[in-house]
């Protein structure tokens, strides 16, 4: 089984997709692959089909989905194998499981790549950080599960998902930060502050590339654009941090050369 789902839905048995056209087995599929080696029980997968509508015929329309769904992974099976769609998605202890592990998930493959450029980045090896995390946003075609209906429960999942995908572009950012790719990073950081306006580490990394390109003006600017924002949308100004920055630029304190510092990093970096 292949299960790809940093982008549209693709679940594959021995190559041939298996999700279906409609929306609601599409939901149910999708919950199924994302949990996949764990039993869902049958009140989250009506939760995520029907929320707090539960018509009177949930488990019987549920229990149809998972026909409709079996029937898909039949016909992916060598016949020869004598294999049952029922060993591929079981009925488990009042609720429905994936119980074959994926050859390829493209998720896990991200959360590995992810902690492994963590690791390396806690470590001050801000090169291999760089390119392992570099891979892992590589994986994405698109948001999570663009193509499939949500409920709560799927929506959910794929909020820490994508909260996770953040944290790993900041993490890249920093990284190529510490090696010295300020001008390389600036199309790229402008477009995500454009992207995300109230986001003030990509903000503050703008700055700090502008800073280290010799354009000083821009930066003092791009700190005046995330305050008025701020003010406008929320009524709060930039965050001490971003202060202490902004200050820094004023009066060009040399710590702001420093390859380890980034946006994120702790206060006492900077000069107040």
């Amino acid at each position: 089984m292949e299960i790809e789902i940093l982008g549209p839905v693709e679940i594959r048995m021995n190559g041939v997709s298996i999700v279906p056209s409609a929306g609601k087995p599409r939901q149910v599929l999708a919950l199924l692959a994302i949990r996949a080696g764990q039993i869902v029980p049958v009140t989250t997968l009506m939760e995520e089909v029907w929320g707090d509508d539960l018509p009177r015929s949930a488990v019987t329309t549920l229990q149809t989905y998972i026909l409709q769904l079996r029937r898909k992974i039949v016909s992916t099976l060598p016949a020869e194998q004598g294999a049952s769609a029922k060993d591929v998605l079981s009925t488990r202890f009042g609720g429905y499981s994936i119980g074959v592990r994926p050859d390829v998930c493209d998720l896990r493959e991200f959360e590995q790549l992810s902690a492994q450029g963590t690791t390396a980045l806690d470590a001050g090896d801000a090169r291999s950080a760089s390119s392992l995390l570099g891979r892992a946003l590589s994986l994405w075609r698109g948001n999570a599960l663009m193509d499939v209906p949500m409920g709560r429960v799927l929506e959910m999942e794929t909020l820490g998902i994508q909260e996770a995908r953040m944290r790993v572009l900041e993490q890249r950012i920093k990284a190529d930060l510490q090696l010295g790719r300020h001008a390389e990073l600036l199309a790229e950081l402008r477009v995500l502050t454009t992207q995300h306006p109230l986001h003030e580490t990509f903000a503050g990394n703008l700055m700090l590339a502008f800073y280290r390109s010799g354009a000083v003006w821009r930066a003092l600017e791009v700190f005046q654009q995330l305050r008025r924002t701020l003010d406008d949308e929320l009524g709060i100004v930039p965050s001490p941090r971003l202060q202490q920055l902004h200050q820094a630029v004023l009066v060009g304190d040399p710590a702001l050369d420093a390859p380890e510092y980034t946006a994120d990093a702790p206060l006492p970096l900077v000069a107040a």
